[in-house]
């Protein structure tokens, strides 16, 4: 009997010191929504932007994609996202969807722009760059031809 009960105190911190230590990574990798004021900024593609998606400043993630539509009298895409509070962007900002690398995810990344005047909760992004198709680029570089070469023959 005294072996079952040892086992059950061995298993109880186990399960006590994983808890902690998902407590303590999940606090410290900054996954989740962040919470401040919302904007909103139009592309025309936004390949690989996902709700949910990282926000960043310099390279620091400062919001979070929030929701992703359509306005069907532009046929842009529209993007509403969060951005921490102690983060105050200037007007002439602009936002560009952004890969991680070669292979990695999408991200909408922050350029402040110089004014004095600030954004507020609601407000657009006004100067936007949509994202790369990177497969397409290199289609067109492998199909390409030169014309020049055949001209001078």
């Amino acid at each position: 009997m005294s072996k079952n009960y040892v086992e059950s105190i061995v298993g109880l911190v186990v399960l006590v010191a994983a808890a902690g230590f998902f407590t303590f990574t999940y606090s410290k990798v900054e996954v989740g929504t962040v919470r401040g004021y919302e904007l909103n900024a139009s592309f025309d593609r936004i390949d690989g932007l996902l709700v949910g998606s990282d926000v960043r400043l310099s390279g620091i993630k400062v919001g979070t994609v929030l929701a992703q539509e359509i306005n069907f009298d532009t046929y842009q895409a529209v993007v509403r996202f969060s951005v921490d509070s102690a983060v105050e962007l200037p007007v002439d900002s602009s936002a560009s969807i952004t890969s991680e690398g070669l292979l990695g995810g999408h991200y909408l990344s922050l350029g402040p722009g110089g004014l004095d005047e600030y954004l507020e909760d609601g407000d657009e992004v006004e100067f936007t760059e949509g994202s790369v198709d990177l497969f397409g680029l290199i289609g067109q570089a492998i199909y390409s031809t030169d014309d020049d070469s055949s001209d001078e023959q």
